[in-house]
C-alpha cells in the first residue's frame, strides 16, 4: 500500500519581517508534526539563513525539511525556490543578496532575527528582505534549476506579488516546476486554465497556527 505524504512547501520563520516572532525553528517543527505533515519547505523572503536551524530542530523526528526561500523578482513576482541540500540554497542566497538592495527599517517592516534551532537570537539581518531583487523571473528560474532546485510560482490565485497578477500571463519559456495556490477552492480553475503545470496548495504560513492549513498530498 502506497503511503500518503502531506507537504506544506511554503512556511516562513521569524526571519521574514512580515512573519510572527513566534515562528522559531522548534515551534515550526512541533506545529508541522502536530499537523501530521511529512514534508515542509522553509521559504523566508529572499533569505535561507534560518533554514539550517529548522533542519537541525527537526533532525530525527521523521520530518523532511527542504531549505529554500521566496524570492522577489524585479517584476515584483514571488517565486519559491526549494532545494534538497542547504549548500545549494546558500549558493542561491549569495546570488540573491548580490541583487537585493536597501536596508531594513525595523520600525516600519519589523525585526529580522537569525536564530539557532532552540530559538536563541544570533543576529538581526540588516538587509531589506521584504524588498525586490533586480533579478528577472527567468534569471531566477534558470539559476535555481542549475542548482537542482524546484521553481514554483507563489500564490498564483492572488493578485498581489503573483506572476499572473503582475504579468497577466505565464511566459511559455519559463522553467517552472509548478504553480502554488493559497485557496484550495481555486484548484479546479487553475488546473483547467494551466493544464501544463502541477498545482500545489501551501499555507504561506506567517504564524504558527497557519502551518499546514494548506498542504499537498502525494503518494
Amino acid at each position: 500500500m502506497l503511503e500518503i505524504y502531506q507537504a506544506d512547501f511554503h512556511i516562513h520563520t521569524c526571519l521574514s519581517p512580515c512573519g510572527d516572532l513566534d515562528l522559531s525553528p522548534a515551534g515550526i517543527v512541533d506545529e508541522a508534526l502536530k499537523r501530521e505533515l511529512k514534508i515542509i519547505g522553509i521559504t523566508d523572503h529572499n533569505s535561507c539563513e534560518n533554514a539550517i536551524s529548522v533542519i537541525k530542530a527537526g533532525k530525527g523526528k521523521g520530518l523532511t525539511i527542504l531549505p529554500g526561500m521566496e524570492i522577489t523578482s524585479s517584476e515584483e513576482v514571488h517565486i519559491l525556490a526549494l532545494f534538497e541540500r542547504y549548500n545549494s540554497a546558500q549558493k542561491m542566497q549569495e546570488l540573491v543578496y548580490r541583487h537585493l538592495h536597501g536596508e531594513n527599517d525595523e520600525k516600519i517592516f519589523g525585526m529580522q532575527p537569525v536564530v539557532t534551532e532552540s530559538g536563541e537570537v544570533i543576529s538581526f539581518s540588516p538587509r531589506l528582505l521584504i524588498g525586490a531583487t533586480d533579478l528577472k523571473i527567468q534569471d531566477i528560474a534558470e539559476k535555481v534549476k542549475a542548482l537542482d532546485g524546484l521553481v514554483i510560482a507563489s500564490h498564483v490565485d492572488r493578485e498581489s506579488f503573483s506572476i499572473i497578477g503582475q504579468l497577466g500571463f505565464i511566459p511559455a519559456e519559463l522553467l517552472l516546476d509548478g504553480l502554488e495556490i493559497s485557496d484550495k477552492s481555486n484548484f479546479i480553475r487553475m488546473s483547467e486554465d494551466y493544464p501544463d503545470y502541477p498545482i500545489v496548495w501551501s499555507s504561506d504560513a506567517h504564524r504558527l497556527e497557519d502551518i499546514g492549513k494548506g498542504y499537498t498530498s502525494m503518494k
